[in-house]
């Protein structure tokens, strides 16, 4: 899978909304923030609309995405926020022009929708990591130390090039728990549960064959976790996998989902990790969807 280039200090980012609308006082925070990394925020339309729950029609949406990624003073996307409304996107977007056109892409949650399209229409590498209208607000710590860590270009380097091997490390006093022991090596793919389990049956739904699939969720009961891994699972989704890596589900616990881990996950004999700071929780680390990465679950380690 292609890397996009990598950002470099000056760079233009865009920052678009394809979900839900922003809050205008946090996006000026998360807008602050991009500027402190030493990049050139372009906030697009979608940013200030909103159409009920969604930033803007889906016209308008998909009209910024073209556009970000077209212009050739863009250099990478923010999505600014999640909430709803990327997946009304799909069938309307410009899948070649994309293609011909790959950024860093940014972004989390609703957003999964867009990040395997991405990845398997499109053939280049996003990142699941924080937003600016989100979580550039309330740390900006180890979230953005982590974010460019994986989107800056290192000096001196060409802007495709990344470490070969880089190790995701959970921030201090937050160990990652085996559930299945072993090794497993493949491309990196997921995201959120709900939108995964959403794009069963659909022309966008994820392939996890010989991949890595990550997961993580929010405010979601443990019977509606285990009722959306159980549809991966009839789906054959965990089957295919190469293993199996869990982010954050606060507010539930590895305690409180013993069920769904231990019946539908561990079942599956995958190698299996769990306790990533990613997902909808700070620190928020940054993952690069479409990558190889070697999931160590014996030794609780995972390199990209």
């Amino acid at each position: 899978m292609r890397m996009p280039k990598l950002l470099r200090t000056g760079d233009t980012v865009a920052i678009l909304a394809t979900s839900g609308p922003c809050d205008s006082e946090r996006l000026a925070k998360g807008i602050e923030a991009v500027k402190q990394m030493g990049l050139r925020p372009y906030v697009m339309e979608s940013c200030r609309m909103r159409h009920e729950y969604l930033a803007g029609p889906d016209d308008l949406r998909i009209k910024d995405l073209h556009t970000a990624f077209a212009s050739l003073d863009i250099h990478g996307i923010f999505v600014a926020r999640g909430g709803y409304g990327a997946a009304r996107l799909l069938s309307g977007l410009n899948y070649d022009l994309i293609r011909a056109n790959p950024k860093v892409f940014v972004g989390y949650s609703d957003v999964t929708a867009l990040h395997v399209a991405f990845n398997q229409i499109c053939g280049f590498v996003t990142f699941h990591g924080p937003m600016p209208a989100v979580d550039f607000t309330s740390d900006e710590g180890l979230t953005l130390e982590s974010l460019k860590n994986m989107i800056f270009a290192a000096p001196g380097e060409p802007h495709h090039v990344q470490a070969v091997c880089k190790q995701v490390l959970n921030p201090p006093g937050r160990a990652l728990t085996t559930i299945v022991p072993g090794q497993a090596t493949g491309t990196l793919v997921g995201g959120n549960l709900c939108l995964l389990a959403a794009s069963l049956g659909t022309p966008y739904e994820v392939d996890t064959h010989g991949r890595i699939l990550f997961l993580e969720e929010v405010g979601e009961d443990p019977y509606r976790v285990d009722r959306m891994l159980l549809q991966l699972k009839q789906a054959g989704k965990l089957r295919h996998a190469a293993g199996i890596l869990l982010g954050d589900f606060s507010p539930e616990t590895l305690e409180t989902l013993h069920i769904p881990i231990n019946e539908l996950i561990a079942t599956e004999k995958k190698p299996t990790l769990a306790g990533l700071a990613c997902g909808h929780t700070s620190p928020n680390l940054t993952l690069p969807l479409g990558r190889k990465l070697l999931l160590d679950a014996t030794a609780g380690k995972v390199v990209i």
